[in-house]
């Protein structure tokens, strides 16, 4: 895989974690909707839910949801799930959460436009108690830097560079999930890779980066 601007937070911090008390939350909820809902295969929707929350959950944060808007959208997406499974396809229930997914995100948005805000209260992952206090603040300004260029990217080339660069898929994964032909989706990817890039360029030569963070890659083709 090329790297990136965007590999400047991916291949310097870990992923994204949940807690337990969130998961058994969540699916608490989720599945009592379900069986209001009458859902037969109650063991296949908790197997997607226990395989597909995590992803749901980060990719909705990338997209410009605040943690507790991603906790509230990636509920909605399962519940959306729950009452249609009978009808979904074997292997094919991640193409359905990432379409509900954007379903979600555009009814939030037209309800509300939120600036995302980032702080440690906001942080997409635990604190590493191992580091120290200068590598905890070097790593909110690099997510920070991150967030605020993604939310600058138009929304059909933000959701193709974030399952490539940041869910590490690969275009013929990513054209399936969101049922696109694959000249389709690498097409979006280098156009989206360039908006990167440019984003990037604008934000240096504005003096809006801040020196601690390094942007490895992000002038590469």
């Amino acid at each position: 895989m090329a790297t990136t601007g965007a590999m400047m937070v991916v291949m310097t911090q870990p992923e994204p974690a949940l807690s337990r008390e969130l998961l058994r939350a969540q699916r608490g909820s989720i599945l009592r909707d379900a069986a209001g809902a009458d859902v037969r295969d109650e063991a296949r929707l908790k197997r997607i839910f226990q395989d597909q929350f995590a992803f749901v959950w980060r990719y909705l944060r990338r997209m410009g949801l605040s943690e507790a808007d991603a906790d509230d959208a990636a509920q909605q997406v399962f519940v959306v799930l729950a009452r249609k499974l009978d009808a979904i396809e074997p292997a094919k229930e991640r193409a359905f959460l990432c379409g509900t997914c954007a379903r979600v995100l555009s009814e939030l948005r037209r309800t509300h436009r939120r600036r995302r805000e980032v702080s440690s209260a906001d942080s997409v992952e635990p604190i590493d108690t191992a580091l120290g206090p200068e590598d905890v603040a070097d790593r909110e300004r690099a997510r920070a830097v991150l967030d605020t260029v993604l939310d600058q990217m138009d929304l059909k080339l933000r959701e193709v560079f974030v399952l490539f660069e940041l869910e590490e898929m690969s275009t013929v994964e990513i054209a399936e999930l969101l049922e696109l032909p694959t000249g389709t989706a690498a097409s979006r990817l280098r156009r989206a890779r360039e908006s990167f890039q440019a984003i990037v360029k604008r934000m240096r030569a504005r003096g809006e980066l801040p020196g601690s963070v390094e942007l490895v890659g992000s002038e590469a083709s």
